[in-house]
């Protein structure tokens, strides 16, 4: 059930005794950068002022413009030579962010990851396929060097080539599937269209020599990397025949592994032998009680190259109160909600996408896909929101219908009239990365 006991199963009074600790240390190793030496001096602080995990709100936050600003190697708490690895964003808005990793936090993640999928059931003997994309992007390497380091035989299938992904899962016999929530649902389109019912047990067919294999071997799903519904999960979940389990990570946190579910499926354990955790108010960026929505900040306390204190990760979310059934005592952090930079105001109304989603997955005559437009009209914003069906119908009234309770439901939800248009399936443009669900053309027309 777990496999490192020795953090897994600290109590609350004893994971706050290693914080306390950790953190202590991560202060006086972040004197080693100019940028924390600098901060802490015009905010008239101390190391040793900090002698409480209440006193962490002493600390200024730390952003990714601050990174930003650091590019490349400013923020290294240790000589460049000691730094082997490098993960950046692609700078595509501007100055990229860049996340610097000694060995021992490079074996620190692999633990972290591992640990992770170890607790969804995971074990040597898995066939584990990772369609997360390799390179800069920490998804693909992080997943990786956690299921090696777990003992799992590894596909490094990487992004795209719907088809290749499911030969391999067919051939290999892959057991686990390290996906994206939005790309889960087009491999299960291409798997109809080749025949394959991943629900099926393979036994029986595989034992027909030269017969093409017609199901999979697959029974874990890893998704995570962007917002996604309770809906969502369990569509997923019913049309591979599999367990889906959410996950969290960022590039400035390592990567994957700083949160996951366990099998209870009732919120992401956050390690807090890695992090420290905060929930802040995104405008007053004061702390909010437990249980409410607020941004999430997170500290460093196990980290060497680049430890980070109280970074803002812009993820909202919030603290799920109570114990879980499965005897950690890590906090539990609900699913992300969206980013407070992804927020959509509409007539002075406060809308995140997995609002609209959350709605349209309970229609099962939709399908998964659906993008939301926003334009502006004699000064007046309005939201279209597109979505394929399941399967075509000319049947108009049954149609009519269907949009209006659409439309009904979304008012409710998010306070505002949409327009609903319900377009036939595969209609919808289709990425092989991150899904993008909301386009925004207001901006135009300014």
């Amino acid at each position: 059930m777990y496999l490192h006991p020795e953090f897994e199963k600290l109590t609350r009074s004893e994971i706050e005794v290693l914080q306390m600790e950790r953190l202590k240390k991560t202060i006086d190793h972040c004197m080693n950068t100019e940028f924390y030496r600098r901060r802490f001096a015009e905010s008239g602080i101390t190391p040793g002022d900090i002698r409480t995990l209440a006193d962490l709100g002493k600390i200024p936050f730390t952003t990714k413009q601050d990174l930003r600003d650091s590019y490349p190697f400013k923020m290294s708490a240790v000589p460049l030579s000691r730094v082997v690895r490098l993960h950046s964003s692609s700078g595509t808005t501007g100055t990229p962010t860049v996340i610097l990793h000694t060995q021992r936090d490079l074996d620190e993640w692999a633990n972290a990851v591992a640990r992770c999928l170890y607790m969804v059931g995971l074990r040597p003997g898995d066939i584990f396929q990772n369609s997360s994309g390799y390179g800069m992007f920490t998804g693909g390497l992080g997943f990786q060097y956690g299921a090696e380091r777990l003992g799992m035989l590894t596909v490094p299938a990487a992004a795209g080539n719907t088809k290749r992904q499911i030969k391999f899962i067919t051939d290999f016999g892959t057991t686990a599937l390290h996906a994206i929530p939005s790309y889960a649902g087009r491999l299960y389109e291409v798997m109809e269209e080749m025949g394959i019912d991943p629900r099926r047990d393979t036994h029986l067919h595989t034992l027909i020599i030269g017969a093409e294999p017609h199901s999979t071997h697959l029974h874990t799903l890893i998704i995570g990397a962007e917002p996604h519904s309770e809906e969502q999960r369990r569509r997923i979940e019913q049309m591979l025949g599999v367990k889906a389990y959410n996950s969290f990570g960022m590039s400035e946190m390592c990567g994957p592994g700083v949160a996951f579910e366990c099998r209870e499926q009732n919120g992401l354990h956050i390690w807090e032998d890695y992090y420290i955790v905060e929930i802040v108010d995104p405008v007053t960026l004061e702390p909010v009680p437990e249980g409410e929505v607020g941004e999430l900040v997170l500290t460093t306390i196990n980290r060497e190259a680049m430890p980070l204190l109280r970074y803002r990760t812009r993820d909202l979310t919030r603290i799920l109160p109570g114990e879980c059934p499965c005897g950690r005592h890590h906090l539990r952090l609900d699913r992300m909600k969206g980013r407070s930079d992804d927020m959509m105001i509409l007539k002075g109304v406060n809308i995140f996408p997995i609002q609209v989603e959350t709605v349209l997955m309970q229609f099962p005559e939709l399908g998964n896909d659906y993008l939301i437009t926003l334009t502006n009209e004699e000064a007046n914003d309005l939201m279209t929101v597109e979505v394929e069906l399941n399967a075509f119908s000319d049947d108009y009234h049954r149609l009519q219908s269907l949009t209006k309770e659409i439309t009904r439901q979304l008012k409710d939800e998010i306070l505002i009239t949409p327009v609903v248009r319900l377009v036939s399936k595969g209609s919808l443009p289709k990425q092989e990365g991150k899904a993008v669900r909301v386009r925004d053309l207001r901006k135009t027309l300014i």
